[in-house]
């Protein structure tokens, strides 16, 4: 079985937030967690995968990375104050 990109879930203080799935992607999100869960030995809730998958996206995501460099910077805060 290839190594899946979510691993271990990190036991954190979670913010409730309520969202609309399309019908496929909330199969594909089941089938992951039972994938997961034939790997890790042990069951995993579809919906606490939520979390770590939108943490890996945007981590991952180039331009996303590129914006929040361009917003830290100390140029970008000259205008402030």
């Amino acid at each position: 079985m290839p190594k899946l990109k979510i691993g271990a879930l990190l036991d954190d203080k979670p913010i409730k937030v309520t969202a609309e799935l399309p019908a496929p992607v909330h199969r594909d999100l089941v089938a992951y967690a039972e994938a997961l869960t034939s790997e890790a030995g042990q069951p995993i809730d579809p919906a606490k995968l939520i979390a770590p998958m939108l943490e890996r996206f945007m981590a991952t995501d180039r331009g996303f990375a590129r914006l929040r460099r361009t917003a830290h910077s100390p140029r970008a805060r000259q205008g402030d104050g």
